[in-house]
């Protein structure tokens, strides 16, 4: 047999067996094997027809790939329809003849030198071109090169995929024969049987049945499955149901939420990838509970309470640990922590630093101090051309108060008056604090005395500057210079002794030297050049705070940094408020109160406390956050002091010593909150380790009926210090029985506390000796018992009196004398030198020779 090529690539093949046929040349067959979901696959056959050339004198014929519907039509059984040949030229080439060119007759020239250099020109550009050409053609070839090798590689990731899956597969059939086989070790072959065909129909099915055939020949299409034959199916076995009677006909198929959970339940997290460890800053306050620390850190609660577990802790979600455990706790699981405490909040309120170019001259600050009845606030007086002192009670002050004057150079100066009283000590301490210069005025007739030496020490705490005033010079007995002698005994040296503190003599009466005192504080502010910024929030210190009824609380504040507006949210102590209005030491109403200027200040929620410091916040929200955080350091304070807490070896002492204490109970109404805080200091230092004075309730305000009310459930005494109580609260104590007391002198309040203080003391037992006799015989007496024949020796014996029976110098018994007898009458007392009998109460044991002491014992009342 012999095989002829021919021009149009096919060839012509004979065999002795076999049909003789034509074939294609130039076509390349291959199987695609296609995945589908639910691990199905098919298989399809894809034919590819290469491109034929022509050769020399041939025509270009272009061969089209088409799907070999010969072989899909032969799997089916229908007749395979002729392939179209594709247009092929003549074999014989064809020799073309080329005629000789004809001369034109026409004579070219000769090119000029511009020609030829544009030509050139032309030549290099055409050649530059070609050179860009091939580069970018170089680096489309690259790129085609880099993509040719990530199909590669996609390629092979596929296979793999696709071995994986295979494998997957694989591992899926033996799990389901092994099931099948312990379900048929269980339920039988039968339950197996029907449980195994009804499990997975559809997806065997897919892969049993053959290619389907789709649109151009690519796919081929599979063979529906053969349908069971009804009637003579196996009998149901297991329960019937209604899900199962209904859907007894159909064909279920598996979902792919199921297949899904299925493959995770088999496969396990096995290509989940360990998520990298976070490090977080957790903010750990004082106190925090396990489940907001697991919040923080972006850990799981179980896993804190593990690692507590393991430290020999016990512990619920909900329970609070320490900021030193969360710390621990937090370190071991790889967080960086970062403490933070409950007082941060009051962060930046205060003593923030100024920019020195801001800073302005302000009005010193002047603190007048000095012993009582000295003449401070009659010096302020004559001063500010008022009478202060004549509206207080008794002619002594018993409130602190800040006032404004202008000097004779023209500036300002702010006056601040201290009482002299010692109950007030807090207050003149509050006053050094916050003043520039102190003022000590002395008397020239009384000279140095014990508040005196107290206002030395609280200026040289506080390092301010001293002006030494000597008042009174007008009296007849004044002694300037003994007062000068009494203050180098306390380290103040005036400069006529040849020191460095400033001194005048002055008369508030006569308003004398007053011009020299105000130019020496002037000399002395100068001095110590004061500067404040005014351009910046107020801050500032309350100088003395009180309730009243037709304005509300109301604070004397002395403004020491920046401006105070109306409007402006304060917050001083745990009270804090809006600023309603301003107003002067005049009683006019201001717009502004800069540095060193006092005001009173209305606007707060509550009274605050003298000596808080005042501070402008920017927000509500912050200023609640304050002043609630303040209130509860307040309220566990006032806790810790009520309960008793023990917190050292001499809190435990002190108490012990205590147990037995009598406590006189008070509630203290008073104007303002330096009076409160006096008279409560008054009462303590009345307390001793007996009796003590214990203030239930202390408030600013009036009387009202809550106050009464509980003071008839605590047995409390109700004093009110220049207030009067309300109507209502005077009815409730008409009532309850409850007495209300009025003062408006400190020291008589505290007079009357002592003496009913003093009346809670035990009384003393005095023993006053009467005398002594001597046994002499004893006799016994029916219905009596023994009786004692003495002979008094010295003294008196009274009948009632208290004796003791003396034996040896032992006393052996001490009671009382129950009968006196002289002869055989009763006597009322026998003198010495005189016999009588005697009879004991409750005791016979008396013998010759015992010696009977008589004595009185008297009750005596002890005061503070």
């Amino acid at each position: 047999m012999t095989e002829t090529t021919k021009n149009s690539g096919e060839k012509l093949s004979v065999s002795p067996t076999k049909t003789l046929t034509l074939k294609r040349g130039g076509v390349e067959q291959g199987v695609v094997r296609q995945s589908f979901s639910h691990g199905r696959s098919k298989a399809v056959v894809v034919e590819k027809v290469k491109r034929r050339i022509a050769g020399p004198g041939e025509t270009k014929a272009e061969t089209i790939a088409t799907p070999d519907r010969g072989a899909s039509a032969k799997r089916s059984g229908a007749p395979a329809p002729a392939a179209k040949a594709p247009a092929i030229a003549s074999a014989a080439p064809v020799a073309a003849v080329v005629a000789p060119p004809k001369p034109s007759g026409v004579v070219l020239r000769t090119l000029t030198d511009d020609e030829r250099n544009a030509r050139a020109h032309a030549l290099a550009d055409a050649r530059l071109r070609e050179a860009e050409e091939r580069k970018i053609a170089e680096e489309e070839a690259r790129l085609r090169h880099g993509r040719e090798e990530t199909e590669r590689a996609e390629r092979a990731a596929a296979e793999t995929r696709k071995i994986v899956e295979e494998e997957r597969r694989k591992h899926d059939e033996e799990t389901k024969r092994k099931a099948d086989e312990v379900a048929k070790k269980r339920f039988g072959a039968d339950a197996t049987t029907t449980k195994s065909g009804s499990a997975r129909p559809a997806l065997e099915a897919d892969e049993d049945e053959a290619p389907r055939t789709r649109r151009g020949g690519a796919v081929a299409r599979p063979a529906p499955a053969p349908k069971a034959p009804r009637g003579g199916g196996e009998k149901r076995r297991g329960r019937l149901t209604v899900v199962t009677a209904l859907s007894a006909d159909e064909e279920r198929e598996r979902s792919v939420a199921a297949f899904r959970r299925r493959v995770q339940r088999i496969t396990g997290h096995r290509d989940a990838e360990p998520k990298e460890k976070i490090a977080r800053e957790v903010t750990i306050p004082e106190t925090i509970t396990i489940q907001e620390l697991a919040n923080r850190m972006a850990e799981r609660s179980v896993d804190v309470i593990r690692i507590l577990m393991q430290q020999g802790h016990m512990a619920k979600i909900t329970d609070t640990i320490d900021a030193d455990t969360a710390q621990l706790i937090a370190e071991e699981l790889g967080h960086t922590v970062r403490r933070v405490a409950e007082s941060d909040v009051e962060e930046g309120m205060f003593d923030t630093p100024d920019d020195p170019a801001n800073l302005q001259p302000r009005a010193p600050v002047v603190t007048i101090m000095g012993h009582v009845d000295h003449g401070k606030t009659s010096l302020l007086d004559a001063i500010r051309s008022t009478d202060v002192a004549a509206a207080e009670a008794g002619g002594i002050t018993q409130h602190i108060g800040a006032y404004q004057v202008s000097s004779s150079s023209g500036g300002r100066i702010t006056f601040i008056d201290t009482p002299g009283h010692a109950a007030f000590t807090a207050m003149r301490a509050r006053g050094a604090k916050i003043t520039d210069i102190v003022v000590l005025v002395v008397a020239a007739d009384d000279g140095v005395m014990p508040q005196t030496v107290e206002a030395i020490q609280h200026a040289k705490a506080a390092k301010v500057p001293i002006i030494v005033a000597i008042n009174k010079i007008d009296k007849p007995d004044a002694k300037p210079e003994r007062v000068r002698t009494e203050l180098l005994q306390h380290e103040i040296q005036v400069e006529s002794l040849g020191g460095d503190v400033l001194e005048v003599e002055v008369s508030a009466k006569e308003k004398r030297n007053l011009d020299r005192l105000l130019d020496i504080i002037a000399l002395q502010a100068e001095i110590l050049e004061l500067k404040a910024n005014p351009n910046r929030p107020a801050e500032g210190t309350v100088i003395e705070a009180r309730l009243d009824r037709g304005r509300g609380p109301v604070a004397t504040v002395l403004v020491q940094r920046g401006t105070l507006k109306p409007g402006d949210i304060v917050v001083a102590g745990s009270e804090w408020g809006r600023v309603r209005a301003l107003v002067s030491d005049t009683g006019h109403s201001v717009v502004a109160a800069g540095p060193s200027m006092p005001v009173e200040v209305l606007g707060f929620n509550g009274t605050p406390e003298a000596s808080d410091r005042l501070a402008v916040v920017d927000t509500e929200a912050r200023a609640r956050e304050i002043t609630d955080y303040r209130a509860r350091q307040k309220r566990e304070k006032l806790a810790a002091r009520l309960t008793g807490m023990r917190g050292s070896l001499e809190q435990m002492m002190n108490q012990l010593k205590t147990t037995g204490r009598k406590e006189f109970p008070l509630v203290v109404k008073a104007d303002v909150q330096g009076s409160i805080e006096a008279i409560v200091g008054a009462l303590e230092k009345l307390s001793t380790d007996e009796v003590a004075a214990r203030v239930i309730f202390s408030g600013v305000g009036g009387i009202t009926e809550s106050d009464v009310t509980l003071a008839e459930a605590s047995g409390a005494a109700v004093i009110g210090f220049n207030v009067r109580a309300h109507k209502e609260a005077r009815e409730a104590a008409e009532r309850a029985g409850i007495e209300i007391r009025y003062y408006d002198i400190i020291y008589g309040l505290v007079d009357d506390v002592k003496k009913a203080m003093s009346g809670l003391l035990a009384p003393t037992l005095r023993e006053t000796m009467l005398g002594n006799a001597a046994i002499l015989e004893i006799f016994k007496v029916s219905k009596v018992g023994n009786v004692a024949g003495c002979r008094v020796t010295d003294g008196v014996v009274e009948r009632g009196a208290n004796v003791r029976l003396i034996r040896d110098n032992v006393v052996v018994h001490q009671g009382k004398l129950s009968q006196l007898k002289r002869f055989k009458d009763d006597a009322r007392e026998v003198a010495a030198g005189q016999e009588c009998g005697m009879a004991f109460e409750n005791y016979q044991d008396m013998k010759v020779g015992d010696v009977i002491e008589c004595y009185r014992v008297e009750t005596v009342q002890r005061t503070l």
